[in-house]
């Protein structure tokens, strides 16, 4: 059995596409997620079954949402299935249901902020699209999100960045030109969660390339540093797409979430939403997430000049769990699943950034 989340089939980088001359004038930003909308996909239902090895099913003991004492800004990745090389400002369902996969578990950590951009779509980087794509406007419109969000919502509040493939892209380029060489947006970064992007450090080292003020998170307590990572259950191909650079003297960062420091192996804990499961017939559980807890561990490696998150499946033949697969191939490796393979881990995360950012 293989797990697929569909509404991140698609998922993919903005660095295959060509970018036109000129940007149009950014509008007012359109929220997706921020506190006190009337539909908003951030505060979804978190309950969770845990399936066990042997396949049997425990319903995990439902939490009450405590107050969030910080904020996370979320970028997703490349979802729209319009035709035009750049997304509008519709909210559809393709990014309501990435953000509950990837981003409605953390509200009970932070109020999560996610802005609508008018990203490259999907068929701009299959070369379907209609018109020239321009990956300036979609920065844009986060920059103006992540301005807005400063001047109105945040108030003195730590902020957690987080992403995951196109919208890591976004990220990155935000942290470089609006926050790591200033000082005062700097003490208000938590983490930055760059997940399945192009975060690069000069070789051996935390810093040096993509940044210059914001490292690798080493410890648990660390804070105003970054994960970044792009997963693979196996060594990636000579032409993956993900974990590679040509920059000399630098390669793609890779902080493993389960084991902060170099060389650890950790435990993965998968939390996957029910609904966005694709092998069909009647759900796996009756609630909307499933959880599966050290199925796989995960490590950073190197090898063949890739830097990657190795996810490697303990389970054994017996274990009736869902695994994870690689439906677009092993160019692409585990990126569909990036977030959630380790979500339980990254909000394990969070927490004790939060707790340590505000004892600071």
């Amino acid at each position: 059995m293989r797990i697929l989340l569909s509404c991140l089939t698609a998922s993919l980088i903005a660095a295959a596409v060509s970018v036109s001359a000129a940007s149009a004038q950014t509008p007012a930003t359109v929220w997706l997620c921020k506190p006190g909308l009337a539909s908003n996909p951030c505060t979804s239902s978190a309950q969770t079954t845990l399936i066990k090895p042997n396949g049997a099913q425990q319903l995990e003991p439902s939490k009450a949402q405590t107050r969030q004492p910080i904020d996370c800004f979320y970028v997703y990745p490349t979802v729209s299935q319009q035709m035009t090389a750049n997304a509008n400002l519709e909210i559809t369902a393709a990014q309501t249901g990435v953000a509950t996969a990837q981003a409605s578990r953390f509200s009970s950590k932070c109020r999560v902020y996610a802005p609508i951009y008018r990203q490259l779509t999907v068929a701009a980087l299959f070369g379907k699209a209609t018109g020239t794509a321009d990956r300036e406007i979609a920065y844009n419109d986060v920059k103006a999100a992540w301005n807005e969000y400063l001047a109105k919502y945040n108030k003195g509040r730590g902020v957690a960045l987080i992403s995951h493939s196109q919208g890591s892209w976004m990220l990155t380029e935000l942290i470089a030109k609006e926050i790591d060489q200033k000082a005062a947006v700097r003490k208000k970064i938590v983490s930055a969660l760059l997940i399945g992007g192009q975060v690069l450090v000069a070789k051996g080292k935390d810093l040096g390339g993509s940044f210059k003020k914001i490292p690798a998170c080493r410890k648990i307590d660390q804070t105003a540093c970054v994960i970044g990572y792009n997963t693979f259950s196996q060594q990636p191909p000579a032409d993956s797409r993900f974990g590679r650079t040509a920059q000399l003297g630098q390669e793609v960062l890779c902080v493993n979430p389960a084991a902060l420091r170099r060389g650890a192996t950790g435990k993965a804990r998968s939390l996957v939403p029910t609904s966005q499961l694709a092998f069909g017939g009647a759900p796996l559980a009756p609630t909307p997430w499933i959880a599966t807890n050290d199925l796989y561990t995960t490590r950073c490696a190197s090898a063949g000049g890739a830097n990657w998150l190795q996810a490697t499946d303990v389970g054994g033949a017996g274990d009736k769990r869902p695994r994870f697969g690689a439906p677009l191939g092993q160019t692409w490796g585990l990126h569909i699943v990036d977030v959630n393979i380790v979500l339980g881990n990254l909000l394990e995360l969070v927490d004790h950034q939060s707790a340590a950012w505000r004892k600071r």
